[in-house]
């Protein structure tokens, strides 16, 4: 019971922080009221440079493909940490790299050839510059944007490629994020198909598994042993042997040589890559500020397709722009019991009084003090839950008693699935945004 309660705690506090840090209505959503109600004119005039998070996104797309990537930067509070210029170069070295070799090149046809070929057959071969690394979506939607952007720092310390698995229907949620070219993993690629789903969801029996070969037999670091191709389980329930993908001398021996790799995971594996020596100096010079790179790169990838977008905007002007002061709660239970479950109700109303988040309720009716000339404080909360119970009972609490501030509260919750589907993903990149 204490476990469940400290996570429900974590879990709805770090919403409710996240929600805070969002600068007062005196900027932001006055700016918010104006470029969001107008649907069909996002104000092309605005500067360039400051919808491109400070030389962090590439200048050549089409801002009409999408509309979130110029939009989200002039709505968001001014962020203190500036990505460094070698992070910028980085970047802009990279997006030429996945130009060069990415889906539909010359470069990747030839790399897919050698893929099933035997060892000391040409396969361990990198075509030219152009090495890659393949995501496999894993887990919740929040559990895979934190591995593609573990997977994606890898892949620019390494000079890979990262193509993502485009069955996962990230293709519907977040635009392309390189220009000219496609991050996603072609269908007819090689390793998919046959009887079963495909290669890469066998278990960790996989022959070309690198826990399992380091299980069954250390691999004979030689020439004519390294294979096409090499799968990595980076799960959170990954085996000592898994883990050795985080040692160095494995990198520089053996991992670093494999022309692609393979990579199923649902964890963010951000901070044992600073712990691998030969990456320290490229990741302290593109980030300075350790503690920004998530930051940074999910600025950088991710950004919704015009579809999600429109279902932020019109969510947005329906439901939050009004408000005063906006507040996030995330209910998770991890718990078989599905549905509302009091106990957490009442750690919710506890820890929101405590904290002086949401007010307390008045024991008596108070005198309504508004007028024409003095305006109450609209708070709206924002919940987010697979069961609609705790915001249809926050609702009720504040429609049938009044505040002890005076203040008034609005609760408002997107969606209530009740159970967690891959269906939801549209609403999920919604409530997070």
């Amino acid at each position: 019971m204490e476990k469940l309660t400290v996570t429900i705690a974590t879990c709805f506090l770090l919403c409710s922080v996240l929600l805070l840090l969002l600068p007062p209505s005196s900027n932001i959503f006055n700016r918010l009221k104006s470029n969001l109600t107008t649907t069909d004119s996002y104000g092309s005039k605005r500067p360039r440079e400051k919808l491109l998070g400070g030389g962090l996104l590439a200048t050549e797309f089409d801002e009409e493909s999408c509309l979130s990537r110029y939009d989200q930067p002039s709505l968001r509070k001014p962020s203190p940490h500036k990505p460094s210029a070698y992070l910028v170069s980085k970047l802009r070295s990279y997006e030429k790299l996945h130009k060069r070799c990415g889906p539909g090149s010359d470069a990747y046809k030839s790399a897919t050839e050698k893929l099933g070929l035997k060892p000391g057959n040409g396969s361990s071969e990198s075509v030219g510059e152009c090495r890659y690394i393949v995501w496999v979506p894993f887990s919740g939607l929040a559990n895979r944007i934190i591995s593609l952007v573990s997977v994606f720092l890898y892949a620019l310390l390494t000079e890979r490629v990262i193509l993502v698995d485009q069955r996962s229907g990230i293709s519907n949620l977040f635009c392309e994020p390189f220009p000219a070219t496609s991050w996603l993993l072609p269908r007819n690629f090689p390793l998919m198909g046959g009887k079963r789903r495909d290669r890469f969801f066998d278990d960790r029996g996989n022959s070309h598994c690198y826990g399992t070969m380091l299980k069954n037999s250390s691999p004979n670091l030689t020439e004519t042993s390294i294979p096409s191709y090499l799968y990595l389980y980076l799960v959170s329930d990954y085996s000592d042997d898994d883990k050795m993908f985080f040692c160095g001398e494995d990198q520089k021996t053996f991992i670093g040589e494999v022309p692609w790799l393979v990579v199923k995971s649902n964890i963010y594996f951000v901070p044992s890559l600073w712990l691998i020596p030969s990456f320290q100096t490229e990741l302290i010079k593109m980030f300075p500020e350790k503690e920004t790179v998530f930051h940074h790169l999910s600025r950088y990838l991710l950004h919704p397709t015009n579809k999600v977008w429109g279902l932020v905007t019109r969510s947005y002007n329906a439901y939050l722009s009004r408000a005063d002061e906006r507040l996030g709660i995330q209910v998770r239970v991890f718990e078989r019991r599905a549905g509302y479950l009091q106990h957490v109700m009442d750690q919710i109303i506890a820890c929101t009084e405590r904290e002086k988040l949401l007010p307390e309720l008045a024991a008596t009716q108070v005198k309504n003090t508004s007028t024409r000339s003095s305006k109450r404080l609209l708070k709206v909360v924002l919940v987010t839950s697979l069961h609609p119970e705790y915001s249809v009972k926050l609702k009720r609490m504040f429609w049938e008693q009044p505040t002890s501030t005076g203040e008034m509260i609005e609760v408002y919750q997107p969606s209530e699935e009740r159970v967690n589907v891959q269906s939801t993903d549209y609403k999920c990149v919604q409530r997070r945004i």
